[in-house]
């Protein structure tokens, strides 16, 4: 499927329209929010409580940092960008690992517009798949399903051209190796994973389940678990177990997403970290 119009060679322009599109229609904000006015941007969204509330909204925020987690297959960056608070509670959001759901994009585009609250280290990651983005593939350009590939749960699976052929062996692909790296290095109090297009979240147990929960509500998402298939070397799954206390979890988004939608997404991304700060306080 493509629902994006993507290249990663003209992701600035395309940025650029994405911010024209959410100031036309009313979504975005060109300048910091005042306490007062935080009331007014999200009062068609009275389900986001007060506290959410206080979430601040700027164009192109302070840049911590860019770092190349790695190369692809083809030679492609790797590229996570990081704001906030550093040295806080680190957040990782990835907006595309199966090249063919790159709805995610957008939704990292708008996080990269957006000052995370205090104490929040976010660290955004449009794609680990730049090779499977670029040819509208869902696997890598060895045809590799990055998230059949993780050694959490890995299984042979497929060959070369099945469409989730898990690799000749766990974590052999590049951008599998340069995530596993940088996960490992950060530790990630939380991860959010975007797929598409079962339009869900699988729900879960204790305070996850509590985190997917809110998620789920703020982007009227319904939770649903899945049932059949199979889910080994999954990304997400090896994330949590890779770092303490970790938590992780994918959002399967629809086959279509709105600019407005991409809004809704990445202030609920906003909010469920600042929970998950709290919980670390």
């Amino acid at each position: 499927m493509r629902t994006v119009d993507i290249a990663l060679g003209i992701t600035r322009t395309r940025r650029a329209r994405l911010l024209v599109a959410l100031i036309a229609t009313g979504t975005f904000l060109a300048t910091p929010v005042s306490e007062a006015d935080s009331a007014t941007v999200v009062a068609a969204r009275p389900e986001i409580g007060a506290a959410d509330r206080q979430v601040p909204v700027v164009v192109e925020p302070t840049l911590l940092e860019r770092r190349v987690l790695g190369r692809s297959v083809e030679g492609r960056d790797i590229e996570a960008f990081r704001y906030g608070t550093k040295g806080g509670t680190p957040i990782m959001v990835i907006g595309v690992i199966h090249g063919d759901e790159d709805a995610g994009l957008l939704i990292t585009d708008v996080l990269r517009t957006m000052t995370p609250p205090t104490g929040i280290d976010l660290w955004v990651i449009p794609t680990v798949n730049p090779d499977g983005t670029v040819a509208d593939t869902r696997g890598n350009a060895n045809r590799v399903d990055l998230n059949r590939n993780f050694p959490r749960g890995w299984v042979p699976q497929g060959e070369p051209g099945y469409w989730q052929y898990a690799g000749p062996s766990a974590g052999s692909e590049p951008e599998t190796k340069a995530v596993m790296k940088f996960v490992r290095e950060v530790k990630p109090a939380l991860g959010i994973w975007y797929h598409q297009d079962l339009n869900m979240i699988s729900p879960g147990s204790g305070f996850e389940g509590r985190i997917r929960a809110r998620y789920a509500k703020l982007t009227e998402l319904p939770l649903v678990r899945i049932t059949g298939g199979r889910y080994t070397g999954v990304a997400a799954t090896w994330q949590r177990n890779a770092v303490p206390q970790g938590l992780g979890f994918v959002v399967e988004l629809g086959p279509t997403l709105t600019s407005s939608q991409a809004r809704m997404h990445a202030e609920a991304v906003m909010v469920v970290a600042r929970m998950v700060h709290g919980s670390r306080a």
